[in-house]
């Protein structure tokens, strides 16, 4: 008499015969986002609730309650959809609806425009409050005047305000162990760029401006393909792996002068880069 296979695929003493098998994620060569979405789950800074990170069809990205909510508790006007992993501002028809996280947000003024979402709104304040009451979220230790947290950074022949420190600008691309890499794009080896004061230009028909020149980290001395490699904001080694999907979108933000005014410094940074306590870790992370 023969006998059958294990359908579970374990042996006698009940170990498994193999381990699981891991998926590689791709990015599909028609897609319209290279984000993977297994990495667009965040928190708010401000309230400290869950979010979820989506593209808009505009290239800019968008904060959504990580829930679907019935399309007839939402205005028409504050409804979105999600297509193909891209956030459109409207409804697409059906009975559900994704809601933007901004007009949930607690740390935001309530909106008039959705009455009828006050008791959402009301239990992500009550979460927010044990945050705050447990310690958890805690406003942002200030930065120094000298140092600044959001730098203009020149590129390409574009101005754009970075979303963190020149030194703490980080890659957004996949490492192998699924998480996305540690390591800064402005690492230890590589050409660097260097601070300057530029004159603060306004577009045709804007007003004046309060300051007549501002500090702007500028790369146009760099080559072409390092200046690409800031643009797509990747540590060396994933620079040269283009096919390594990303876990984030890069925190360029186009600069305008006038609606980034606060992030203007007139004064050059007076230190240099703060030294890498954790490059062993950083490296290990990359692969």
């Amino acid at each position: 008499m023969c006998s059958s296979p294990s359908p579970s695929a374990r042996r006698w003493d009940g170990s498994r015969a193999s381990g699981p098998q891991r998926r590689s994620l791709r990015i599909a060569p028609d897609s319209a986002s290279r984000l993977l979405r297994c990495g667009q789950t965040a928190y708010c800074r401000a309230c400290g609730n869950p979010v979820e990170w989506y593209l808009r069809g505009d290239d800019r990205l968008v904060q959504l309650h990580p829930l679907e909510l019935p399309a007839a508790l939402v205005p028409e006007t504050c409804r979105w959809h999600v297509s193909r992993g891209i956030a459109h501002p409207a409804g697409d028809g059906s009975s559900w609806c994704r809601l933007a996280h901004a007009l949930l947000c607690p740390a935001r003024p309530a909106p008039s425009a959705a009455p009828q979402l006050s008791e959402l709104r009301r239990s992500l304040a009550l979460r927010t409050r044990r945050l705050l009451d447990a310690g958890v979220l805690a406003p942002p230790p200030g930065e120094a005047s000298c140092r600044p947290a959001r730098p203009v950074v020149q590129l390409l022949y574009v101005r754009y305000l970075a979303s963190r420190p020149v030194d703490e600008i980080q890659c957004v691309a996949q490492t192998r162990r699924r998480i996305r890499c540690t390591a800064d794009i402005l690492s230890p080896g590589v050409l660097q760029g260097g601070w300057t004061l530029v004159p603060v230009t306004a577009h045709r028909g804007q007003l004046a401006l309060p300051s007549d020149v501002m500090a702007v980290y500028s790369l146009s001395a760099l080559p072409y393909q390092e200046q690409l490699r800031w643009r797509a904001q990747r540590c060396e080694q994933h620079a040269a792996a283009p096919t390594a999907g990303d876990l984030a979108v890069p925190d360029w933000a186009p600069f305008d002068p006038f609606r980034h005014h606060e992030h203007i410094r007139t004064r050059l940074p007076t230190h240099g880069r703060r030294p890498d306590h954790g490059s062993h870790a950083r490296w290990q992370a990359r692969s």
